[in-house]
């Protein structure tokens, strides 16, 4: 499914693929891979937690990384129920260096690369570049879609608080 006039990338109009998501849909299993290159399975990774998905184009980029950076730091002061992943197309390795040099270890940061799984199922495929669209999903415990944002100029941040506000409801 294509969908047009919804983000700007620069400020110039890109296609959305995949199947867009709202508040109340059921969160699909997806796959992605890990640093070390086994499989993230979402549903396995996740079981009984509230989970923040944080999806960015790119970790080489100045707001990715900072969005990235922002989720690694709220993870500390939230409770142990909440999962916290990073999903981006960037090669496993670039990802498991970004995250060796910026102290990322309280989050899982996986890449969608391969299969463009979690872009596909989730809507969050830029079409023009191959890359995720920038945005955040929040997820209850029993799976439920409770937050969905896809920022609408890529180059922005997403509304980090408002995302963390329904978290923080959830626990």
């Amino acid at each position: 499914m294509e969908r047009k006039d919804m983000v700007t990338f620069g400020g110039n109009p890109v296609t959305l693929l995949g199947n867009e998501v709202k508040v109340g849909d059921k969160a699909e299993n997806f796959t992605a891979v890990k640093q070390d290159l086994s499989e993230f399975d979402f549903y396995k990774e996740t079981e009984g937690k509230v989970v923040i998905i944080s999806a960015v184009p790119s970790l080489d980029t100045g707001v990715c990384e900072l969005q990235t950076i922002n989720f690694n730091e709220e993870a500390t002061g939230l409770s142990s129920d909440v999962y916290i992943v990073t999903i981006s197309v960037d090669l496993p390795f670039a990802q498991k260096r970004f995250c060796g040099a910026k102290g990322i270890d309280n989050i899982s940061v996986v890449s969608d690369h391969k299969e463009l799984d979690f872009g596909n199922k989730y809507g969050f495929i830029l079409k023009e570049f191959r890359l995720l669209e920038r945005g955040v999903i929040v997820i209850d415990k029993d799976r439920n879609i409770k937050y969905v944002e896809y920022v609408s100029e890529v180059t922005n941040h997403p509304d980090y608080e408002a995302a963390l506000n329904v978290v923080k409801e959830l626990c």
